[in-house]
């Protein structure tokens, strides 16, 4: 069996600063509204995705609900999320066990990089990154529930004006601007099929359709050695929507698609929800997972 350890959810700080290393300068603090959703699709037998949103200030760090609003004021916060693959259920103990190591290890990165003089966020998530990968290999050596497990793993760490973010596999980060009618996407995939169509030796439309599409060449426990992830970091502000997803998501929806269910209106509107929803209507062959996060 699994050590309970491996699946705690909550840890105290004692911590008297909580600042990110290194940050940039921003702008006055605003409101994030957070809504995420996973759905298990139309032909997998588990979920092998699995969604992360904590709260943490000078003092502790706290889960958060599948959907809400808080201040930035006086809060960092987190989002992530993760796609696990390997037999039986290890891709799904692979992803959960990431989410809630995050739980854990990130503050113990951060304050590792608060104690080195040069240290900055991208210290703190490339630190993050490998503590979840030896943990992920351990456990997989370890535990024959356990074997051959992997992860993906998307993150995003949101500060006043600045979005910090972490990457390994083909989940997704986009950013949606206030005027924009495109998406950015903010990572890369780590498959050879993505490699061609950025060098454009394939086109769009073969790329959603190539047999080998989901072949990883990156991702966090396995048998890989050393995993580097992908960091980087974007301005925000009102108007500004994120988008975290699974591969689930982005084979099920065309980018038009994506964008008019984000721009989506309603006092009861859930876009992760409506994302979610379509994708598996259009598709569903996989496990769908969704985390929107607006800066309002």
């Amino acid at each position: 069996m699994i050590p309970f350890e491996y699946f705690v959810c909550f840890v105290v700080i004692n911590e008297k600063q909580m600042k990110p290393p290194s940050k940039k300068s921003a702008p006055p603090a605003g409101q994030l509204q957070w809504f995420g959703c996973s759905d298990i699709g139309r032909v997998r037998q588990n979920n092998e995705d699995a969604f992360l949103g904590l709260i943490f200030d000078a003092q502790e760090v706290h889960r958060l609900g599948k959907f809400g609003e808080a201040s930035l004021a006086e809060h960092d916060f987190t989002f992530a999320v993760c796609d696990g693959m390997g037999g039986a259920k290890a891709g799904e103990f692979a992803s959960n066990i990431a989410v809630e190591k995050i739980t854990t290890l990130l503050p113990r990165s951060f304050d590792h990089a608060q104690r080195s003089r040069n240290a900055s966020f991208a210290d703190v998530l490339a630190e993050l990154y490998e503590q979840i990968h030896r943990a992920l290999v351990y456990l997989g050596r370890s535990y024959d529930e356990c074997h051959g497990m992997q992860t993906t793993m998307s993150l995003t760490w949101f500060t006043p004006g600045w979005l910090y973010f972490g990457h390994v596999g083909d989940t997704r980060i986009f950013r949606l601007g206030k005027d924009d009618h495109k998406l950015l996407q903010l990572t890369e995939d780590d498959t050879h099929v993505a490699w061609l169509l950025r060098n454009g030796q394939i086109k769009d439309y073969e790329a959603r359709t190539h047999p080998r599409r989901n072949v990883l060449q990156k991702a966090l426990g396995g048998e890989n050695q050393f995993v580097v992830p992908q960091t980087g970091a974007v301005a925000c502000g009102p108007g500004d929507t994120f988008l975290i997803c699974s591969d689930g998501l982005s084979e099920g929806l065309y980018e038009h698609q994506t964008v008019d269910l984000l721009r989506g209106q309603g006092k009861d509107y859930n876009p992760a929800q409506a994302l979610v929803s379509h994708a598996v209507k259009n598709d569903g062959r996989d496990n769908t997972t969704a985390l929107v996060i607006k800066v309002v």
